[in-house]
């Protein structure tokens, strides 16, 4: 009275048991190359559409041969187009309503980094006075942006 260990019927074989069941039955293993694939095609994506999704007033701004900053959080921007109309990210505001605004969007407070984005033919008062409003109401941190050089040889 012999038993036979990996015949049909037996499950604890290698072939009976494994990947639902035996021969013709379903199959639970995931492919994961499909799942690889979008995730991939994801990625470049977002890599290549994240650049353009910066928001802000188009203006032209002036070139300098400065580097780029290294910046780990989002600064408040004010941009000044070239006929002196002064926005806060996207809104545009009056000169005189820059400290409240300020103080209402800083997240910490005056330690707040402020981006001044002035085009290259704004008026230069307009700017001045736009940055001494900033200062004024005790903001330390503002950097003007430019757009750096090209050099051609």
């Amino acid at each position: 009275m012999a038993m036979s260990v990996g015949g049909k019927g037996g499950g604890g074989g290698r072939r009976g048991g494994r990947r639902g069941g035996g021969r013709g039955g379903p199959i639970a293993d995931i492919n994961v190359t499909p799942l690889v694939d979008v995730m991939l095609v994801l990625l470049i994506i977002f890599m290549v559409a994240a650049p353009m999704m910066t928001s802000g007033v188009p203006i032209d701004l002036p070139q300098t041969q400065a580097g780029a900053l290294n910046a780990q959080t989002q600064p408040i921007t004010i941009s000044i187009k070239a006929d002196g109309q002064v926005f806060i990210g996207e809104s545009q505001i009056q000169t005189t309503e820059i400290a409240d605004k300020l103080k209402a969007i800083a997240t910490t407070g005056y330690s707040e980094r402020i981006f001044v984005r002035g085009d290259g033919k704004a008026p230069y008062g307009v700017i001045a006075d736009v940055m001494s409003r900033i200062q004024e109401a005790g903001y330390k941190n503002i950097g003007l942006v430019t757009q750096q050089q090209t050099t051609d040889h």
